[in-house]
C-alpha cells in the first residue's frame, strides 16, 4: 500500500484546509452573538485527541501523495466537497445570526469532516482516512456533548 505514495506537497489539500479555516479565523477575531462555542468544553481529553488527529489529517492530506491520483477535476466527490464546504459556510452564517440549534452545531462539527473525507477519497489518499475518521468521531462527540445534549 505505501508503495502507491510519495512524499510531496498537495497544494489542493493545503488550500482546502485554509479555506475551511477562514470562518474559524473570523470567529477568533469577532465573537458571534450568542457565542456558545466559547464555553469551556467538558470533553477536554477528547478535544486533545481531536487536535492531534486534526494535525495528522492535514499532514496526511498535504504531504502523502498517491501516485495513482488524477488531477483535481469535476467529479462526484469534488462536487460533494464543494457542496459540503458551502453548507459549512452556511452553518457559520446561521451561527453568526444567533442560531445555535442542533442542526447548526452538527453543520459546524460534521461538515468540515465530510469535506476532508471526500477530498481524501477523491485524491485516493487512504493514509488520511484514519486521522480524518478519528477526528470526525471526536469532533462530533464534542459538538453533541457540549452543545446539543
Amino acid at each position: 500500500m505505501l508503495k502507491k505514495y510519495k512524499i510531496g506537497f498537495d497544494i489542493w489539500g493545503a488550500l482546502l484546509f485554509f479555506t475551511l479555516m477562514i470562518p474559524n479565523f473570523i470567529w477568533f477575531a469577532v465573537p458571534a452573538p450568542n457565542d456558545i462555542l466559547r464555553a469551556d468544553s467538558v470533553t477536554a481529553t477528547l478535544d486533545t485527541v481531536a487536535s492531534v488527529c486534526q494535525v495528522l489529517m492535514v499532514i496526511s492530506l498535504c504531504i502523502f501523495v498517491n501516485r495513482e491520483r488524477k488531477k483535481v477535476r469535476h467529479s462526484r466527490l469534488i462536487i460533494t466537497v464543494i457542496i459540503s464546504c458551502l453548507l459549512y459556510f452556511a452553518s457559520w452564517a446561521f451561527y453568526y445570526m444567533g442560531i445555535t440549534n442542533g442542526i447548526v452545531i452538527l453543520g459546524l462539527t460534521l461538515l468540515p469532516c465530510l469535506v476532508f473525507f471526500f477530498f481524501a477519497m477523491d485524491r485516493k489518499n487512504e493514509i488520511a482516512v484514519l486521522p480524518i475518521s478519528i477526528f470526525t468521531i471526536c469532533h462530533l462527540v464534542y459538538g453533541i456533548v457540549n452543545f446539543i445534549i
